[in-house]
């Protein structure tokens, strides 16, 4: 009790103290960078963190109507003041086309704090892989580790992964990079 005396002391003598919204409770969530993160799906009150934690946009890579979406994020996210950003992407068909409209949409504004999600953050990890290697020149084995902690894109993914890298000249090879499946 006496610690917590001290703790509001300390609170009421400097107003400006701020806390880090914790985002750690959103699903598979990881933060690349200070203005670069990607996740699951959040829910309404982790869209409220999100603005909490400085995001200035969110953008979403799965159909409004996919599993355990918010039907009204879009709305939530601009109410709050930020920016949205949705490219539905076919989980069983990812396209060349779908991660070009995701990265056109990023380097509008490449320095915008943003929050990349899908569902599981699997198609979301795997953008941030893409657009973090072909952008923002993050090493091929640095991002390809990031990916790996979420999860090992399947053949489908890791096929357009493949596909993407080859069109802007980059080898999928790097020391310590293993393409293997989870399918």
């Amino acid at each position: 009790m006496r610690n917590f005396g001290k703790l509001l002391t300390i609170l009421v003598a400097c107003p400006g103290i701020t806390f880090a919204a914790d985002l750690s409770g959103i699903r598979n969530y990881k933060e690349y960078s200070p203005l670069f993160s990607s996740a699951g799906q959040p829910t309404n009150e982790q869209i409220e963190l999100l603005k909490e934690a400085g995001f200035e946009r969110v953008a979403y890579l799965a159909f409004s109507n996919s599993r355990g979406a918010i039907a009204d994020e879009d709305a939530i996210v601009k109410g709050l003041g930020m920016d949205y950003i949705q490219v539905p992407v076919v989980w069983e068909a990812p396209t060349k086309s779908d991660f070009y409209a995701f990265a056109g949409a990023m380097q509008r504004e490449p320095d915008r704090k943003t929050l990349l999600h899908c569902v599981a953050n699997y198609r979301a990890s795997a953008f941030a892989f893409l657009y973090r290697v072909l952008y923002q020149g993050i090493p091929l084995s640095v991002a390809k580790a990031d990916m790996n902690s979420i999860w090992k894109p399947n053949e489908t993914w890791r096929q357009l992964i493949f596909d993407v890298l080859e069109e802007n000249g980059v080898s999928p090879d790097c020391e310590g990079c293993s393409w293997e499946t989870e399918d």
